[in-house]
């Protein structure tokens, strides 16, 4: 391989070597784009609002819902009910009788201002046993605001 002083020589997609008139500069990355850096911002910012989600619902915090639900939200129950916004908010207030709600196998997928969060969930039914679900949310940004447009859950 030739190398021009002054000029990347890519040993690597993960390596970058710039090589300088006296020295050598080793990135472990590449500088990230404008879109890439905007990106990661998202899933960021989404893995935080998932994180609220689920607090929420372990802790019935209605609050939390009203500030990151869009107004024309739609949940897909365990029970194959569909409830609006108004109907969430209502049973979301009805304390939950699991415990120690987790979600895991979180995978986010960004897509310009929509985005899908798929999860599994792990938690303790009332008699002590351990049981676990599927969710997913589907969220849009609006007026500049992540909001949570759609949920689906499974048990």
């Amino acid at each position: 391989m030739r190398v021009i002083p002054g000029q990347p020589a890519r040993l690597n997609p993960e390596c970058i070597i710039y090589y300088t008139k006296f020295r050598v500069r080793a990135n472990a990355r590449p500088a990230m784009t404008k879109k890439e850096k905007s990106m990661s911002n998202d899933i960021d910012e989404l893995t935080k609002l998932n994180r609220d989600y689920v607090a929420s619902v372990q802790n019935s915090d209605v609050k939390r819902f009203d500030e990151i639900l869009a107004q024309d939200f739609y949940c897909s129950n365990p029970d194959k009910s569909l409830v609006d916004r108004a109907g969430f908010l209502k049973q979301t207030a009805i304390p939950v009788t699991i415990r120690n709600l987790v979600a895991d196998e979180v995978k986010i997928r960004v897509m310009g201002d929509f985005a899908i969060i798929h999860a599994r969930t792990s938690y303790t039914t009332p008699d002590g046993k351990p049981a676990s679900g599927r969710y997913t949310d589907c969220w849009a940004r609006q007026n500049g605001r992540w909001l949570a447009v759609s949920a689906h859950v499974s048990r």
